[in-house]
């Protein structure tokens, strides 16, 4: 029997996990088990021992899978096994990646796998931050040459008091979700969604995030010292050979630089750098006929390339920290220039054009009925989606051509972000019984699409007529650091984020953050220059609003004309069955008299009614209906009803859809009736009082109060009777509010 190594820590007031290794998955190189609860997650990491011939780039792979059967759960659909990862999944695994990846140094090129299974599943514990726990001990365990450990928290805000992994029902009365992943001596990831909170509040957090991550990572190395040690894992580092770098910074640093202080265009400046990689590979390895594969150094010409990226970087950077210059000529603060559009397709429900410097995303919103919800089939969540964003990066918004794919790992988390910065800010079902869809399409990119798509997202919305409690923009922070000199850059475009040091996004209201999303790659972060950060951040912010509301400032008043028209009611959960009807009669003949469709629910002992209709009109008419069905008869109260049938002992006269009774022949008038067809005909209107609700629900209706009396009439005193009364009196208990569904379904 394997005997495993077992560690575990309160990292905060209540809150215990505990890690093992040595029991499970033992042939990989590093395997943990990381629980909190009855949630359980096993991390394996898996590394090759030498890098493949040729590669040019670090091939790491995380993957975070929930098993339904951890849950006690089967999976639904045909096939009733797990599929492709969900969205929940991908998630998942780009929070680990993105915590990790800036960890290995720049010269590992071996693969490491990390597979990350949830095995069992609690329903207070979610398995993603544990995951992140598990991974960073599998890789220590594994001799992985990473700057880690790290660990991931989640903070929650549940009754005024920050808490570190809240319980899911901490978390749905929480207004911070703020996933952090960090080492001991830094935060390295962040990512999260808030209901408009202060950037004090976001600084807090942060701070109890960390405190928490140093007692995690330091568990970490505790259990590798008990298990005996980590495995030695030697590999060969690959990089540039000596001197390329050096010999390229001195032959290209004035051309870069005076490159770069050209007008940029995105166009230009990278056609720009091509030809200057161009000529330095020229002048080391010659052209036409006297060019030669390598030089007496044995640099190559994808060296010497790879090397004018890395002096482009430093000069870049230089004319930052030194001049306070970018590529594109702006300040540090400067946002590019911004305009927009709305109502630019005439067909779909709502719909925006946002353009910011070279980045520009479309956005067009649908809305929908309760049927065109997202369903959620997960062992953490279950809880199906009205509202949802999904965001697309075509080949063609960078000027390449490529195979059209599904929805890849980025663009899932950038539709995401976007989705997370706009969700707070939807009304509640109850005042817009809407499900509504954007799709954010990038059409031109440098630079920060996903907030382009939250603009672009929320000008949208409110052109198709949601009634968004306020408008969201976001902004992409960077930075750049020497160790001594730091700046931090507003609206980052893509060079910058690809050659700087941080790549903070950040959304929200003029009163708070909803939303953000960071990747680090220095070693730290002080308080101090985050703070700088999310200040600079909501000035931009602000201006992006300002000029958001040059086009549009609020929600339109009418929906599009080819949106449905959903109205809701709220009922007594018992009068369900009364509008449904036996076989659903009653609810079909309702929508077809009003050509509308009706979708039904019960929602913590309340009955919902939404009615979707093509017109206002359908819409009020089916919804009179269904309040003539839910309006309980009251005694003495006068009604206009219609004749539905006429017999030889009186009439039955519906006073409400679905509400009929009895009107006697004794109550038809003051003097005798002989023939009830000489004063009645099927489809007359008249105004009858309700003069007895029996105890079987049956009605009984007087059109006397609205006849004139004889002279001398006297009224005798009416008797509350089980039949109908007068010489038809027991073919009157048969009719006297039978009605046209024969009363089965009434409740009231």
């Amino acid at each position: 029997m394997s005997v495993a190594t077992i560690r575990e820590v309160e990292y905060a007031p209540g809150k215990v996990i505990s890690i093992e290794t040595g029991r499970l998955a033992k042939q990989s190189d590093g395997a943990v088990v990381a629980r909190i609860g009855d949630t359980m997650v096993m991390c394996t990491a898996v590394l090759a021992r030498e890098a493949r011939e040729g590669q040019s780039f670090f091939p790491l792979t995380v993957d975070y899978r929930e098993k339904f059967c951890a849950g006690g759960k089967i999976p639904g659909g045909f096939i009733k096994r797990e599929g492709r990862s969900t969205d929940k999944e991908t998630l998942s695994s780009r929070l680990i990646d993105r915590a990790l990846r800036p960890l290995f140094g720049d010269n590992f090129f071996n693969e490491v796998q990390i597979i990350c299974t949830v095995i069992s599943a609690d329903d207070e514990n979610d398995g993603d931050v544990i995951a992140g726990v598990g991974a960073s001990a599998a890789l220590l365990l594994a001799g992985a040459p990473f700057d880690g450990p790290i660990a991931e928290v989640r903070v929650g805000r549940f009754e005024g008091a920050f808490v570190v992994n809240p319980t899911f029902e901490e978390l749905e009365e929480s207004d911070i979700n703020l996933i952090v992943a960090g080492k001991r001596d830094a935060i390295v990831m962040v990512e999260g969604e808030m209901l408009e909170v202060s950037e004090e509040d976001m600084l807090e957090a942060l701070s109890v995030a960390h405190e928490a991550i140093k007692k995690l990572c330091q568990l970490q190395i505790d259990l590798v010292a008990d298990f005996g040690g980590a495995k030695t894992f030697e590999y060969t580092p690959v990089g540039l050979p000596e001197g390329v770098v050096e010999a390229v910074r001195a032959f290209a640093t004035d051309r870069l630089e005076a490159h770069i202080l050209m007008p940029y265009s995105k166009e230009t400046f990278y056609g720009g750098i091509s030809e200057i990689k161009g000529q330095v590979v020229t002048h080391f390895l010659g052209e036409g006929e006297d060019a030669v594969s390598a030089t007496e150094q044995g640099w190559t010409k994808s060296d010497i390339k790879e090397a004018v990226g890395k002096v482009e970087s430093d000069v870049m950077r230089q004319l930052i920290l030194r001049d306070g210059r970018r590529i594109d000529g702006r300040g540090l603060t400067d946002v590019r220039d911004i305009w927009s559009e709305v109502g630019y397709l005439p067909r779909v429900h709502g719909s925006a054009v946002f353009t910011r410097g070279e980045t520009q995303v479309i956005s067009s919103v649908t809305l929908g009925t309760g049927k065109d919800v997202q369903p959620v089939d997960q062992i953490f969540d279950t809880k199906d989606k009205s509202f949802y964003l999904h965001y697309s990066f075509p080949p063609f918004s960078v000027g390449e051509a490529k195979f059209l794919r599904g929805p890849g790992r980025r663009e899932i988390g950038h539709g995401m972000l976007a989705e997370r910065a706009l969700q707070s800010m939807i009304p509640p079902q109850d005042e817009f019984p809407y499900t509504i869809r954007i799709n954010s399409d990038v059409l031109e990119s440098n630079g920060s699409s996903s907030m382009a798509s939250v603009c672009s997202g929320s000008m949208a919305m409110m052109d198709a007529g949601v009634p968004l409690r306020k408008p969201v923009s976001g902004i992409a922070m960077g930075l750049v650091s020497d160790g001594e000199r730091t700046a931090v850059l507003t609206d980052i475009s893509g060079t910058e984020d690809h050659l700087g040091d941080m790549d903070f996004k950040l959304t929200g209201t003029r009163d708070g953050l909803t939303a953000c999303q960071m990747d680090i790659k220095i070693a730290g972060l002080s308080h101090e220059l985050m703070s700088k950060a999310l200040h600079q951040a909501k000035d931009a912010r602000l201006h992006i609003l300002d000029k958001m509301e040059e086009t549009i400032t609020e929600a339109r008043f009418d929906l599009s004309p080819y949106a449905p028209r959903l109205t809701q009611i709220t009922i007594d959960s018992s009068f369900i069955g009364a509008i449904i009807g036996p076989g659903g009669k009653i609810i079909q003949g309702i929508q077809r008299e009003t050509n509308t469709v009706l979708e039904i629910r019960e929602e913590e002992g309340v009955g919902i009614v939404v009615i979707s209709a093509k017109s206002g009109e359908d819409a009020e008419a089916a919804l009179e209906i269904i309040r003539g069905i839910v309006t309980v008869p009251e005694e003495g109260q006068d009604y206009e009803g219609t004749v539905r049938k006429v017999e030889g002992f009186g009439a039955i006269v519906e006073i409400l859809p679905g509400k009929e009774g009895l009107l006697h022949v004794s109550e038809l008038d003051y003097g005798y009736v002989d023939n009830v067809h000489d004063y009645l005909e099927v489809g007359d209107k008249i105004k009858v009082q309700l003069i007895e609700v029996r105890d079987d629900g049956k009605l009984r209706f007087s059109r006397k109060p609205f006849l004139e009396k004889p002279e001398g009439y006297e009224e005798r005193p009416r008797e509350r009777r089980e039949g109908g009364g007068g010489r038809d009196g027991g073919r009157g208990r048969d009719g006297g509010g039978r009605g046209r569904d024969g009363g089965r379904d009434r409740r009231h």
